[in-house]
């Protein structure tokens, strides 16, 4: 006599016990199908948020001299992804704050009007220097709209630098932006190119500027490649 989980062939004819079996086990897998595609969705709507950054790093690092020696554009990038301690570390030179109100970098009458937008594989966000955060603005891969140039669509990370328009002084402060992140980068061992290549009128539509504000340059900044 043949037992199945207590029911036998005896009580059913054999097509009555496999369509039974059939179904109990096409049950079983469709939930487990249904949960899984439920936490995958769930888990990629929490990746897609805006992100709290760790405090950054201000210690450290190779002695200046050393790393203004050492830097470099680069232009071959690994799609390694940076850690969330780089990524604030890197926001931090860029356009932090190292004394109360004062940014790391200087800005014609303290105006500090600069926005600094960055593209991740989750995302497009901007930076909140005061709370250390970054505010998602678009949600998707969009690296490839920050640039011509192939190895952005590669590199995990791509820096936006955008102004008022009207700012007639923009590029000393963003050349002071710029520097700092490629001096970090050389201290890190990381590559960065700074970029004028790019669709501006694509990336003022993907960050919905107003009018007013442009995009002056991009910053690629990841792991060299090889």
């Amino acid at each position: 006599m043949f037992f199945c989980k207590y029911i036998t062939i005896e009580k059913y004819n054999l097509k009555e016990f496999i369509t039974l079996h059939y179904e109990i086990f096409n049950s079983i897998i469709m939930k487990k199908i249904f949960l899984l595609i439920v936490v995958s969705c769930f888990g990629m709507s929490l990746f897609a948020q805006d992100i709290q950054l760790p405090a950054p790093q201000k210690k450290g690092g190779k002695p200046l001299m050393e790393a203004i020696n050492q830097r470099q554009s680069v232009r071959t990038f690994s799609d390694k992804d940076l850690d969330l301690q780089t990524i604030s570390n890197l926001m931090w030179v860029a356009y932090g704050y190292n004394r109360e109100d004062k940014l790391v970098i200087p800005t014609a009458m303290d105006k500090q009007q600069f926005e600094i937008y960055v593209a991740l594989k989750a995302g497009v966000y901007q930076y909140d220097a005061k709370a250390n955060k970054l505010i998602l603005k678009v949600k998707g891969d969009h690296r490839k709209a920050t640039g011509k140039q192939d190895y952005v669509w590669n590199a995990p990370v791509n820096f936006i630098y955008v102004v008022n328009s009207e700012i007639l002084d923009s590029s000393v402060e963003c050349g002071a932006i710029f520097q700092n992140v490629y001096l970090y980068c050389s201290s890190a061992g990381l590559g960065s190119v700074v970029r004028g290549y790019f669709d501006q009128a694509e990336l003022k539509k993907l960050l919905n500027l107003g009018e007013k504000k442009k995009v002056v340059l991009c910053q690629t900044v990841g792991y060299k490649a090889g």
